[in-house]
């Protein structure tokens, strides 16, 4: 029964995200002075309709915050004005990412993107390192480029050394923040055996604070020969179940 609940949700899913690809392609090849590029807000509410509807009759004891639209009550084309036709569409887009939200939470799919991109670096962050490293700017460097290279936008679904957190009279700052998976991912450049003791004292206490405001955390510690038993050095560092700690050797 849980699989064939997965199949339908993720069904319902992959629309939600088609609709929300439609609007954005409709928008997105025409002139921001065009006010009249949001004229096909409807059609999209009476998608947005079905799919709610369809979520509704399968998923018992629904509980989100997401309207539903008594298209009698809608008014056409040449009934309204530019803004209202832009307040109208980015209702539906708002109403259908919150859809997307409620379906990927019940299939738990942020996990899996969590435990994709741990993998995604220690599969590839070595291989992308060109020139020796020398410290961890050099390291957030090229990570930076394998998440552009993956797809992300700095500033809309990652950012870089922003997102403090207040830690008694102090602050910490994570070096990227990963929005939509709510994820602070931390970088660590072990260089020699005094290096790699203190960096497990600073994750302990990087995995208190961050926890105050992130669901998530990576931590992606670079070791260039320091580390000989990556188990012993993780070792109570990533037991916890939002708590992924990596080695990459050089």
């Amino acid at each position: 029964m849980t699989e064939e609940r997965d199949r339908e949700l993720k069904k319902y899913l992959s629309y939600t995200k088609a609709v929300m690809d439609a609007m954005e392609m409709s928008i997105s090849g025409q002139h921001e002075l065009d006010v009249w590029r949001f004229s096909s807000y409807k059609e999209y509410i009476r998608k947005y309709n079905q799919l709610i509807t369809d979520v509704v009759k399968f998923v018992k004891n629904l509980n989100i915050p997401a309207g539903y639209y008594d298209l009698e009550e809608v008014p056409g084309n040449t009934e309204t004005i530019a803004m209202q036709q832009k307040q109208l569409f980015d209702s539906v887009y708002t109403n259908l990412a919150i859809l997307r939200a409620y379906l990927e939470n019940e299939l738990d799919l942020k996990k899996d993107e969590v435990l994709s991109l741990r993998d995604f670096f220690q599969a590839n962050l070595r291989r992308a390192v060109i020139r020796t490293p020398q410290n961890e700017t050099d390291i957030q460097d090229v990570i930076e480029q394998l998440l552009i290279g993956r797809g992300l936008t700095k500033g809309i679904d990652y950012d870089r050394e922003t997102g403090r957190v207040k830690v008694s009279i102090k602050e910490v700052v994570p070096d990227f923040i990963l929005y939509r998976l709510k994820m602070a991912l931390e970088v660590k450049f072990s260089k020699d055996k005094d290096r790699s003791k203190s960096i497990v004292d600073e994750i302990n206490a990087d995995i208190k604070a961050y926890s105050k405001e992130y669901a998530r955390q990576l931590y992606i510690v670079y070791d260039m020969g320091s580390i000989r038993d990556e188990s012993e050095f993780k070792n109570d560092l990533d037991n916890a179940e939002d708590v992924s700690v990596i080695v990459v050797k050089h």
